[in-house]
């Protein structure tokens, strides 16, 4: 077996165990010290059964990554950059957490709290994108055999739209059992055979991730015995961008992470919706897997499709790199 090959699968096989061994040792911990996921009453009723299930899980996806990342760093500094967003995004996710779970504050951190974090936590990562890495700042453009876009100074400001976008797509599709992990782990499977094609030095981390999604998988489907919370949805969307702007890959996103973009239109369209008509709403409700449960759907159907088109759009994407 070839070297690539190795520190793709290892860290894979070695995150998936270290979540497999995790998981049943902190779920009975979370619910020992009633960390319960609160339900909002206004949401789909059939999630209220969901209230009191273990929350907070993301924290055995970001250790795992964490652990199974430090046998790798040191000969693959790129993936600093990444585990630095991972783990960035995920304390904030972590604090939003605690504050509604221990504390009984339902809403979490405050929005500009919130935003303020994800603003320093990718100021940081494009302030060492930038000086510590030799990745460039230009972008593959999709389906233009091998041509790069250079934005020049446009590209920090992208480079905020982009983060900001993607994590707050990813919180939003954190809402389904499973959803979230099985759509973030065909894209950190995506990026994974993306960077054993270019020889990319982050391959170790999307593979871990790809493995702890896997394993968390097996506590979180229908019906959930955890939830990964802010913590773990903060966490994977921070990896996403963070990956896709290592392999010079923003303008694949929107592809690829399709339906963290969905999530999040969906929502903006609601609130835009409700106000300009005055009280009338476009979906049933947002954010839109929501819309498609109320339509009668159920919890696995929707994961299922969804998951579905994030793996054809993923396929598609490989076609679009050369």
């Amino acid at each position: 077996m070839e070297n690539s090959e190795l520190t793709v699968i290892l860290p894979c096989i070695i995150s998936f165990v270290v979540c497999v061994i995790l998981c049943p040792l902190l779920i009975p911990f979370l619910k020992k010290l009633k960390f319960g996921q609160y339900v909002r009453e206004e949401g789909p009723q059939s999630h209220l059964k969901k209230t009191g299930t273990p929350t907070m899980g993301g924290i055995v996806i970001v250790l795992s990554i964490v652990i199974t990342s430090l046998f790798y760093i040191k000969d693959n500094t790129d993936m600093i950059a990444v585990l630095f967003a991972t783990v960035g995004f995920g304390i904030i996710g972590f604090m939003d957490d605690y504050i509604k779970v221990v504390m009984k504050r339902s809403l979490g951190l405050r929005a500009w709290q919130k935003l303020l974090g994800q603003i320093l936590v990718t100021a940081i990562f494009g302030y060492y994108l930038i000086n510590f890495t030799d990745v460039a700042t230009t972008m593959l453009i999709p389906f233009s055999g091998g041509k790069y876009l250079d934005i020049s100074y446009l590209f920090l400001p992208m480079l905020f739209l982009v983060m900001l976008g993607t994590v707050n797509g990813s919180n939003f599709t954190d809402g389904l059992d499973g959803l979230e992990s099985s759509v973030t782990v065909l894209i950190a499977t995506f990026f994974t055979v993306v960077a054993i094609g270019i020889n990319s030095s982050i391959s170790p981390i999307t593979g871990a991730v790809a493995g702890s999604l896997l394993a968390f998988l097996l506590y979180n489907v229908y019906p959930a015995k955890v939830f990964m919370g802010d913590t773990g949805s903060l966490a994977l969307g921070g990896f996403v961008a963070a990956s896709a702007y290592m392999l010079q890959m923003p303008l694949f996103i929107p592809m690829v992470a399709f339906i963290y973009l969905a999530e999040v239109i969906s929502v903006i369209l609601q609130v835009a919706y409700f106000k300009l008509t005055g009280g009338k709403r476009l979906f049933k409700m947002a954010p839109i897997h929501h819309h498609f449960e109320l339509m009668g759907w159920s919890e696995t159907r929707i994961v299922a499709v969804f998951s579905v088109v994030t793996a054809i759009l993923c396929l598609i994407a490989l076609m679009g790199i050369n």
